[in-house]
């Protein structure tokens, strides 16, 4: 395996993870596209869910998808807040799942609102932001596993939500959990938001998103009338446009510019006052490596790791062989979790 950097490493940042690209996956989008549709993503059996349905405050529910391989009653829980139109069968739950079985974790995937198959039943839906959703998930968490460490990890979307979290919660993060990682984070949701509406981002993903977001956005319509515009949202061609019609004036921002700037975890990471990781790969395509937080920008308890390569979510690692293919997803879960544990 091989690979160069894209961009140096800054001052006060690590590039964190021990991780080279296979020479036939160069480039970021590579990395993304086949760490999620042809990679291995355990090494050990598939995960087994048991699925339990937790009603919210205000009435409507959330799914929890709950791993069910053995572990100690008190070895550490590892909750994952999974990113947009994810679930637990994505592959990075999948591989964080095979890490917790095989060091014996419990391990559980909250469903953010209406996607665990099911469609919620308030208007609102969920967003990049949601801290208020994290505290209630991580406290109740923390209430039913009294006997355990809790740790978190977010992955992109989950991650921006779950270092808000960190930073609106300062001192008292430390009462409900050890540690935090954000996976692949865009902490600054306009960079982000601007760099997936533009060119083979624009036509590839953006595409992948609205194809199940416009759908759900629809039925949500069908339950609510007169939420939205559907003629507008039809017209939608990027996040931008989906954002300022849907979700920020279902979840009280006034339009995306709004809501990109109020969500985003970034301007609040000097107020974390937990251990966090926040890990993102050089060659993101989703997230400007000049978006990223410096250490400047961060407070003490903050380590930022910024590896050369990985793309977004990706970290496809060969497999031996000729080739390797088609290669698996576990080291960057074992980085983290690894990493977790160590503050566990």
């Amino acid at each position: 395996m091989a690979g160069s950097a894209v961009l140096s490493v800054p001052d006060g940042v690590s590039p964190g993870i021990d991780y080279r690209a296979p020479r036939w996956l160069p480039g970021g989008n590579a990395q993304t596209i086949w760490a999620a549709l042809a990679a291995r993503r355990h090494f050990g059996a598939p995960p087994r869910w048991q699925r339990s349905r937790w009603s919210t405050p205000d009435g409507d529910f959330i799914d929890v998808d709950q791993a069910q391989h053995p572990s100690d009653a008190k070895a550490p829980l590892l909750v994952l807040f999974h990113g947009l139109e994810g679930s637990s069968g994505s592959h990075y739950a999948m591989a964080f799942a095979d890490f917790a079985a095989a060091h014996g974790l419990a391990f559980a995937v909250p469903h953010f609102r209406g996607c665990s198959g099911e469609l919620n039943h308030a208007p609102r839906a969920y967003h990049s932001g949601d801290f208020h959703e994290i505290d209630w998930v991580l406290r109740r968490f923390a209430a039913e596993h009294a006997g355990r460490p809790l740790i978190a990890v977010g992955v992109s979307l989950g991650g921006n939500a779950l270092l808000r979290w960190a930073g609106e919660m300062g001192t008292t993060a430390a009462d409900t959990v050890r540690a935090v990682a954000a996976v692949c984070s865009p902490l600054d949701l306009a960079a982000g938001g601007h760099a997936i509406g533009r060119g083979f981002n624009r036509l590839v993903y953006t595409r992948m998103f609205l194809a199940t977001m416009v759908p759900k956005a629809l039925r949500k319509l069908d339950q609510h009338p007169g939420l939205f515009d559907r003629e507008a949202l039809l017209a939608a061609r990027d996040l931008y446009a989906f954002d300022n019609l849907f979700t920020a004036p279902l979840h009280g921002f006034r339009d995306t510019d709004d809501y990109w700037a109020r969500a985003s975890a970034k301007p609040v990471m000097g107020d974390i006052r937990v251990p966090a990781l926040a890990l993102n790969a050089l060659n993101d395509p989703f997230v400007p490596a000049a978006s990223l937080p410096t250490a400047r920008e961060v407070s003490a308890n903050v380590t930022l790791w910024h590896p050369a390569q990985g793309g977004h979510v990706g970290f496809p690692t060969a497999s031996r062989g000729v080739l390797g293919l088609p290669g698996h997803v576990r080291t960057m879960p074992e980085a983290v979790g690894q990493w977790l544990l160590a503050h566990a």
